[in-house]
């Protein structure tokens, strides 16, 4: 690809700071390093993600509604964490994160646990035990 021909789509980037770095070939016809404002191809395999992503949040939704889960397991899905990634950033180990997924057990975690998970999950202590609008 030329380097007038790397994608300039705003829709993902647009006001941001992050951008993705392509090579392309300039007029010399050696490979260069060109920031992209993004492409739509990759901004429909985005919308198409982050379109399962919300689907599954909405599962959980109603799970925590009907009281099978907690929500901790609807914060680490709208967060991408699965239960090793959730328990690397915490520290806690796997079967403890489970033991919390549980709402009679969440409902009983004191500040300090629910700080820690706060932290790694980019919310505040309320937003975690809130349900979200």
């Amino acid at each position: 690809m030329k380097i007038e021909e790397v994608p300039q789509d705003l829709k993902y980037y647009k006001d941001s700071l992050i951008r993705d770095v392509n090579y392309a070939v300039d007029a010399d016809g050696k490979y260069r390093v060109v920031i992209s404002d993004g492409w739509e191809a990759k901004n429909d395999a985005l919308d198409a993600a982050w379109d399962e992503v919300r689907e599954q949040c909405e599962e959980i939704l109603g799970r925590i509604r009907r009281g099978e889960t907690s929500l901790l397991e609807y914060y680490a899905a709208k967060n991408l964490m699965d239960l090793q990634l959730l328990s690397s950033y915490t520290g806690f180990p796997k079967r403890k994160i489970r033991k919390h997924l549980k709402p009679e057990v969440f409902e009983q975690l004191d500040n300090d646990t629910l700080s820690v998970y706060a932290d790694a999950l980019r919310i505040t202590v309320e937003e975690l035990t809130s349900m979200p609008i």
